[in-house]
């Protein structure tokens, strides 16, 4: 959980819009344990949070994400960290691909001020 919050803390740091964590953990056929979903409002800004995601991490925890894809139009960015997957969109383009609809079956927690790492530590 350490990594989780490494990675909200960085998002909600450097003003990433409507972050969301999609807890995927009861649905049999996700690949992974979590999405963490968020927006920035400019190319420009969707490079920059993936970036500085990357090196705050980095730096914290030594953890590097396994993939990564999207850098090169800056309209929706993936950072594959195994068990928390990362989409960074542009607003349009976010709005367009709905994956907090995609996968509806999952829990979706607002990433908020009442957010709380212990409401998913008491899950585990």
């Amino acid at each position: 959980m350490q990594l989780l919050q490494a990675l909200i803390t960085s998002l909600d740091d450097n003003k990433a819009n409507d972050i969301v964590l999609m807890d995927l953990r009861n649905i049999d056929e996700a690949i992974t344990d979590f999405f963490l979903i968020c927006h920035g409002t400019s190319i420009t800004h969707v490079t920059s949070l993936s970036q500085n995601l990357r090196a705050e991490v980095k730096e914290a925890l030594g953890a590097l994400p396994m993939g990564k894809s999207g850098h090169d139009t800056g309209q929706w960015v993936v950072l594959d960290y195994f068990d928390i997957v990362i989409h960074i969109f542009l607003e349009e383009t976010r709005s367009q691909y709905l994956l907090e609809e995609l996968w509806s079956d999952a829990q979706c927690i607002p990433v908020d001020e009442h957010f709380s790492i212990k409401v998913i530590d008491k899950k585990l």
